[in-house]
């Protein structure tokens, strides 16, 4: 089976990834304890079924040591196994806890005993969170939700399910560091000394993926070695990360506003690397639409 985990910071989307995953044809658990997953698995394989989603979160209390064991164990019973962790920055996780007003889910019960009788604040219990579920996010695709609206996730979670299990996928995403670093980021690379179309008044309005702006850079030699440079590192590594049982790989490019040289090399590098056999796919961070 395929099989889709999403785990991830409680406020950070899990609800809207699997939404997404229901559409794209999964048959989808939300909080399901991490004791009962390989039972679930087997009662559902056993019903025919081809794709499931679970959602997992730090409810699940001390059984969350066992996830990525169980991991492995799926996989080597022949499931195709692929976990996304759905993070935001702290205070972006406050600032939507306040907009809704509600309660985060460990802000009573800690999970831990010797917390057993606190009540912890926002912060703190966002902290602890982090704390249980970190062993989940080093073996998981990093996805950053802060500053993406829900349509987006929506559709980049609809993206990553389409690409092929058990292949390793690029995706190359640009972004603007006033914005902030993506925290999804494997690879991250700064172009911002790159000559700047934003300055030409005549392509300040377009974007990278325009015709102007790409043969205005594609004039700079600068920007043509910089391209160069990163598809040569990446090509040393790629197969080596692929033998690491990696699914996922996100290069993230960055520049001043996250509109021109960042977009465009992102879209040059997607389109190199989609004719080397690997699958790619693009996110532009800073754009309305995915």
């Amino acid at each position: 089976m395929d099989i889709m985990i999403i785990t991830g910071m409680s406020g950070s989307g899990k609800s809207v990834a699997l939404h997404a995953l229901e559409d794209a044809g999964f048959y989808c658990v939300d909080n399901l304890p991490p004791e009962l997953l390989a039972d679930f698995v087997a009662l559902e394989k056993k019903h025919g079924a081809s794709q499931v989603a679970i959602a997992m979160d730090a409810r699940s209390g001390s059984h969350l040591a066992t996830i990525p064991q169980q991991f492995e164990t799926l996989k080597a019973q022949g499931h195709t196994v692929r976990s996304f962790f759905l993070d935001a920055a702290t205070p972006v996780l406050v600032k939507r806890y306040s907009e809704t007003r509600r309660k985060h889910p460990l802000s009573q019960n800690t999970g831990g005993s010797a917390h057993a009788s606190a009540r912890l604040d926002l912060v703190q219990a966002i902290d602890l969170e982090r704390s249980l579920l970190s062993h989940i996010r080093e073996q998981s695709h990093v996805v950053d939700t802060g500053h993406i609206r829900p349509s987006q996730l929506q559709a980049y979670v609809k993206d990553l399910t389409a690409s092929k299990g058990g292949q390793l996928t690029l995706v190359f995403q640009s972004f603007a560091f006033k914005g902030g670093v993506p925290a999804d980021a494997d690879f991250m690379f700064d172009v911002r000394m790159l000559p700047n179309p934003h300055y030409e008044p005549e392509l300040r309005a377009l974007t990278g993926k325009d015709a102007a702006v790409a043969t205005f850079l594609k004039g700079q030699n600068a920007v043509g070695r910089m391209e160069n440079h990163i598809r040569e590192f990446l090509s040393q590594w790629l197969e080596a990360l692929e033998k690491d049982h990696r699914s996922y790989v996100t290069v993230a490019i960055g520049c001043t506003g996250g509109q021109h040289r960042s977009v465009y090399l992102a879209e040059q590098l997607a389109a190199y690397f989609s004719t080397q056999e690997w699958a790619t796919l693009i996110r532009h961070r800073e754009q309305v639409a995915l």
